[in-house]
């Protein structure tokens, strides 16, 4: 794997996607993808997808057919504005691309932190909705190191609140500082509540942790 940041976005519903579009309209998945620059500059999609699912007004005829696969290619003219070509103005190499339900799912390297940002700024500039859901560090050169970027915008400000008070009181160390029915007290909430939302905050930056789908 290319060293650097290792970035994954999820995209609902793009407006202008070839890949995106097929796949909601063919009821399937589409995740053998690849992307290059045509002859004349404009950016080029290709992308196979099971011949069966295809449905019969789909507008591109297919270059080629692999016994029971399609391969579709899909250039996009200078002003289109998609996910793929978006990146494509970027000199980052895609890992993979994952559509299904109309959804696209893209996960690509940058070289440091601020090309993330630059991409995703754009990202957000172009597209609604547009949900940044990893990043994850690789590790460089000899070191073991596997740094993981937790993503704190997926708790809810709740469950930010009670792991932000948990760990204040010293809630995870042994012996604890504060038992969840003074903590929950503290924050008038059932003891109930406060290991629900607890819970919860774990389990979101547990996955980020464990780079998991969860």
């Amino acid at each position: 794997m290319p060293a650097g940041i290792r970035v994954t976005v999820s995209f609902p519903r793009p407006p202008v996607c070839p890949i995106a579009d097929l796949s909601e309209r063919a009821g399937t998945t589409v995740e053998d993808v690849s992307t290059s620059v045509s002859v004349d500059g404009d950016p080029v999609t290709e992308f196979l997808v099971d011949a069966d699912a295809v449905p019969d007004d789909y507008e591109h005829d297919p270059v080629f057919t692999y016994t029971d696969r399609h391969l579709y290619r899909v250039c996009h003219g200078a002003e289109t504005t998609c996910p793929c070509t978006t990146l494509g103005e970027y000199d980052t190499p895609v890992d993979r691309f994952h559509a299904a339900g109309g959804d696209l799912q893209v996960v690509f390297h940058a070289r440091e932190f601020d090309d993330v940002q630059a991409i995703v700024g754009e990202f957000r500039s172009r597209f609604d909705d547009v949900d940044i859901e990893r990043l994850v560090r690789a590790p460089t050169g000899t070191s073991a190191r596997d740094t993981v970027f937790v993503d704190r915008g997926r708790l809810t400000d709740r469950q930010l609140e009670v792991l932000e008070t948990a760990f204040d009181a010293d809630y995870f160390e042994r012996p604890r500082g504060a038992t969840a029915q003074e903590l929950a007290a503290d924050l008038g909430i059932a003891p109930s509540t406060f290991t629900e939302h607890l819970l919860a905050a774990q389990r979101k930056l547990l996955g980020d942790a464990l780079d998991t789908d969860d």
